[in-house]
C-alpha cells in the first residue's frame, strides 16, 4: 500500500515539483504530455516552477519554430504540446473529440453530414489561419440554420486537425485565436490510426512516467479517452501495482521515482489548470476534498508541504496569497519567499500579500 503521503511525494517528483528539473522547456512539455493551456499565459508559470533555469524566450522559441503547439487534445481542451506529440497522438484522440463536441451541439448538428462539413472547413483553413468566427462565416451559407457556435466548435475542436498559431501563447503576447491546419503548420499530417493500437500503449507509459502512480480511472480521466483499457492490459505485464489508502489499484511502471512520505516538499506556485491537480480521477493525493473544485474553477493554487493549502493572484504588481487554513511561522516565510521570487518573474518586482 501507498499511504497518501507517500503518493503525494511520487506525484510531486514525477510532475517536477518535488526539485526544479535541469531540463530545457521542450523536454519539460514532452515529460508532463503537454501542459493545459486554455489560458494561454499559464504555462510559463507552470514552467518557472517546475524548471531550472527556465526563460520564458526558450518556450516562445519552441512556438514559433513549430516544435511545440497549442491544440485541442486532451477532454477536449486546449493543451500545450510537442508537435511529436501531436502528430503521434492526435488521430487517437479523434473520436473522442468529436463525441464531446456532439455531447454539447447533438442536437444543433442533426442532419449535418459531419464529413461534408470536415472537407469544407478543411477548404475555408487551407487558405490560410483563421479564427473560429471567419471559418463560421465561410460555411454559414451552407448550413445557415446551425448554430454558428455548433459549427464553428465541431470545425476547429473536432474534424479539422488545427493548432492556435503565434502570438497567441507567446509571453506576454495579446491577440485572439488564429487557427491553421496541422499538416500545413508542421509540414505532414497526424499519424494515421492503428489497429494494434500502440499509441494507447504508449500514452498509458507517458502517463504513468509523468502522473504516476495511478488508476486506470485517473488514466481515463486526463486523458479524455475511454477506450484504453485493452492499452493498460496490454502493457500490464510491464507495470507494478499498488493500493491506496482508499483501496484503489495503483499502477506504474517499476522504475520510476516513489520517495518516502518524508522527504521535504518546497513551497510551488501552480498555475491555473495544472495538470498536477487535474490529471486525476481521485485528486486526494494533493487537494483536499473540500478544495478540489479551486483548479476547475481556474483558481491558481500554492502548494505547502506538497498539498493545495491557498490560492494566489497578481493584482498591481502585487503577488496576493489567500491561506485555506493557518500557516505556521515557518510555511508563511516560505510562501513568502518563493512568492518573491515568483513575483520577480511575473512584474520585475518582489512584493507579496499572504491573507
Amino acid at each position: 500500500m501507498l499511504t497518501t503521503r507517500e503518493l503525494n511525494r511520487a506525484t510531486l517528483a514525477r510532475q517536477l515539483l518535488l526539485g526544479r528539473a535541469d531540463l530545457d522547456a521542450w523536454g519539460a512539455v514532452s515529460h508532463l504530455c503537454g501542459m493545459q493551456a486554455q489560458e494561454p499565459q499559464e504555462p510559463f508559470t507552470g514552467l518557472w516552477s517546475r524548471l531550472r533555469d527556465f526563460a520564458p524566450a526558450g518556450l516562445d522559441g519552441l512556438v514559433t519554430g513549430r516544435r511545440a503547439v497549442r491544440v485541442h487534445l486532451m477532454r477536449r481542451t486546449v493543451h500545450l504540446v510537442t508537435s511529436d506529440d501531436v502528430l503521434a497522438w492526435r488521430s487517437r484522440h479523434a473520436d473522442m473529440l468529436r463525441q464531446k463536441v456532439l455531447g454539447v451541439y447533438r442536437a444543433d448538428l442533426a442532419g449535418v453530414d459531419l464529413v461534408e462539413l470536415a472537407a469544407a472547413g478543411r477548404e475555408v483553413l487551407a487558405e490560410g489561419p483563421a479564427s473560429a468566427a471567419e471559418v463560421v462565416r465561410a460555411l454559414g451559407g451552407r448550413w445557415p440554420s446551425v448554430a454558428p457556435r455548433a459549427l464553428g466548435e465541431m470545425v476547429i475542436a473536432a474534424l479539422v486537425p488545427v493548432v492556435q498559431t503565434p502570438p497567441r501563447g507567446l509571453w506576454r503576447a495579446r491577440g485572439g485565436v488564429r487557427n491553421a491546419l496541422l499538416a500545413d503548420w508542421l509540414g505532414r499530417e497526424p499519424d494515421p490510426p492503428d489497429d494494434g493500437d500502440p499509441v494507447g500503449r504508449e500514452l498509458v507509459r507517458r502517463y504513468l512516467a509523468a502522473h504516476g502512480p495511478a488508476s486506470s480511472g485517473d488514466l481515463r480521466m486526463w486523458s479524455g479517452l475511454a477506450g484504453l483499457p485493452a492499452a493498460v492490459a496490454a502493457v500490464r505485464g510491464e507495470l507494478v501495482s499498488f493500493r491506496d489508502e482508499r483501496g484503489r489499484e495503483l499502477l506504474d511502471l517499476p522504475d520510476a521515482p516513489r520517495p518516502d512520505g518524508d522527504v521535504p516538499a518546497p513551497v510551488r506556485f501552480l498555475p491555473a489548470f495544472d495538470n498536477a491537480i487535474l490529471g486525476y480521477q481521485d485528486r486526494s493525493r494533493i487537494v483536499d476534498d473540500a478544495h478540489k473544485g479551486l483548479s476547475v474553477a481556474g483558481e491558481r493554487v500554492v502548494l505547502v508541504d506538497g498539498r493545495v493549502t491557498a490560492t494566489w493572484r497578481v493584482a498591481e504588481d502585487v503577488v496576493r496569497v489567500a491561506p485555506l487554513r493557518e500557516l505556521t511561522a515557518g510555511e508563511r516565510d516560505e510562501v513568502v519567499a518563493e512568492g518573491e521570487r515568483l513575483a520577480g518573474f511575473l512584474t520585475g518586482g518582489d512584493r507579496v500579500v499572504v491573507g
